[in-house]
């Protein structure tokens, strides 16, 4: 059977007595774009650390392509990581930035410049190479730090929230641009981030932290559409979670079900509900927040609990939806897109 690119058999991480990572299994597949997704705090980042080798496991196992590295140093492994602040050196050229590596490798010049110049053309960089990092823009220098992990070819990419610094107009064009280079390169790229967005836009999978351990793994359409916990249910996008009598009352059982917003239209109170494929509830919107193409409503059910719809604003303005504050409405929503979660702590 093939090996994984990468696999973590009950990783555990302590600092003094503060558990960061608390018994992680992994198993990360060869060519995949794999994201950590989850809050500060939530281990991820020194999961990253742990498999560039920056820091040492307080217990479990460490495997890249089969081969355990745990008590390796960092130079042994072929890994490359790249940070969000880039670490690009300010005196050298952008052409010797991605070079670097291979020199301190000690391949000949003439094949390092010219393996450096085809990495910059990679990443849309070419005629970038006699500049300095300071004359370019932040995204061009997000480029110059991915070509030079790219350079020497490495079995893994590890990415600690590389677009972090970046604004959010540019933030998401790199997101298109870094899982089409990871498409076209075909190297594992491990990619830690807090933004939910992101993750699901990029990646081939995901795992979900929460205070060292993984909440679920899996691809973004199950990660979002199907929640393993009411954690990655309200973590992942937004979500209204009915619990308890409200459940009961609405859904007809008790239990924790999650009913994404967009999956809820927004009817008046007088509306037909009579569809038996469909589940209704009336309330009172207690909040409306306008954003643009979208309109949010916040409506306290007289069942219990509040739910959130979202609403396209297809012809109506910022005028128009602000009128909703405080009317009756009926929300409906498919019974399927009502998704039963597990309780947990």
């Amino acid at each position: 059977m093939e090996s994984s690119a990468v696999r973590l058999r009950g990783l555990r991480k302590s600092f003094g007595e503060t558990t960061a990572v608390d018994g992680v299994d992994l198993d990360i597949r060869d060519g995949e774009f794999f994201s950590m997704l989850g809050p500060s705090g939530s281990g991820k980042t020194t999961v990253l650390r742990l498999i560039a080798g920056f820091e040492t496991p307080t217990a479990g196992r460490i495997e890249l392509a089969g081969r355990d590295v745990t008590r390796l140093a960092p130079f042994e492994r072929d890994v490359h990581t790249v940070f969000q602040d880039y670490a690009l050196f300010p005196h050298m050229t952008v052409e010797q930035n991605v070079a670097y590596p291979l020199k301190i490798r000690r391949v000949p010049r003439a094949e390092r410049l010219a393996r450096a110049r085809e990495a910059l053309a990679e990443v849309r960089l070419d005629g970038f190479g006699r500049r300095r990092p300071a004359q370019l823009s932040g995204g061009q220098r997000q480029r110059v730090a991915l070509a030079r992990a790219l350079v020497g070819r490495p079995r893994l990419l590890l990415l600690d929230e590389p677009l972090g610094a970046l604004d959010l107009k540019l933030r998401e064009q790199m997101q298109v641009e870094l899982k089409a280079l990871q498409r076209e390169v075909g190297i594992t790229f491990v990619f830690v981030t807090h933004d939910q967005e992101e993750a699901l836009t990029m990646s081939d999978r995901i795992a979900v932290f929460r205070q060292g351990r993984i909440e679920q793994v899996g691809t973004p359409a199950e990660i979002y559409e199907r929640p393993a916990t009411p954690f990655v249910a309200s973590f992942v996008g937004t979500s209204n979670l009915l619990r308890g009598e409200a459940a009961r009352r609405v859904l007809g059982e008790e239990g924790t079900y999650s009913v994404r917003p967009e999956k809820i239209r927004v009817l008046k109170e007088s509306a037909d509900a009579d569809d038996p494929g469909h589940v209704c509830a009336v309330g009172t919107v207690a909040e409306v927040v306008y954003l643009g193409d979208t309109t949010r409503l916040l409506v306290d059910l007289d069942a219990g609990g509040r739910l959130t719809a979202l609403q396209q604003n297809l012809e109506t303005s910022a005028e128009d939806v602000a009128a909703y504050r405080g009317t009756r409405v009926r929300l409906q929503w498919h019974r399927r897109h009502a998704v039963r979660v597990p309780d947990s702590d």
